[in-house]
């Protein structure tokens, strides 16, 4: 489906990306972790085309998505902070993203009405809390019937039960065969939700394994302790 070659890229005398090889398939759910500045959003608005590698190919469905701009509507993406038009309500910033995606067949509005997002359409989109934004920006990365979803750390900021629901909505977008990219820094959220752990660090892969495996090799029960155990192991 999605099919990173060679990427490299550059900020300066920064090297953020090196020569990133990755294979992401239909029906896989990856958390894509490690530490700060390892690389994971550079590499997520690589795919995006928000970033333009200085070298290397992506490929979407086989298709080089250079100068390709079309591959951007099978994508649902949530951006860790939404940034809107502040003087806009949440009504007509949803209206402007459907005239923009032109979307042909029925709209997935399952967090619409889970958030009750339609309580809110007067407000202004500089008046809500951090979490309400992180509840329009998941309603509209679902709304669209995306093949893949790309999730910023979805979960942050918002409440408990907001927080189970979208994650019941990301298991039965799993389940149903999309591919799912989730960047996450708490690893216990992601328990039970992904198939398959990426781990970067210094802009490099240095796991991209299923957690079943992961768990396995480890000996441990968990995805986190899975990841503990081998940054141990690397620093003995």
């Amino acid at each position: 489906m999605i099919e990173v070659k060679q990427i490299a890229k550059r900020f300066g005398r920064l090297q953020v990306l090196k020569d990133i090889n990755l294979h992401l398939e239909k029906g896989a759910c990856i958390a894509l972790i490690g530490p700060n500045g390892c690389g994971k959003t550079t590499l997520i608005k690589s795919i995006l085309r928000m970033v333009l590698p200085d070298s290397g190919t992506i490929l979407f469905d086989g298709a080089d998505i250079k100068g390709n701009d079309a591959y951007r509507q099978y994508i649902g993406y949530m951006p860790q902070i939404g940034r809107y038009p502040e003087n806009m309500t949440i009504g007509q910033v949803l209206n402007m993203i459907k005239g923009i995606r032109k979307h042909q067949g029925a709209l997935d509005e399952d967090l619409y009405r889970q958030f009750a997002i339609g309580d809110m359409l007067h407000k202004k989109m500089r008046t809500l809390s951090g979490g309400t934004t992180q509840k329009v920006s998941a309603t509209l990365a679902f709304m669209f019937q995306p093949q893949v979803l790309i999730l910023d750390e979805p979960t942050a900021g918002l409440d408990p039960i907001a927080s189970e629901i979208l994650k019941e909505k990301i298991i039965a977008a799993r389940n149903s065969g999309k591919l799912i990219l989730i960047t996450s820094h708490l690893l216990s959220e992601l328990e039970g939700i992904v198939s398959h752990v990426i781990f970067m660090q210094e802009g490099q892969v240095v796991l991209h394994e299923s957690v079943d495996e992961l768990k396995k090799v480890t000996g441990q029960e968990t995805i986190a302790k899975s990841i503990i155990h081998l940054l141990k192991k690397e620093g003995q």
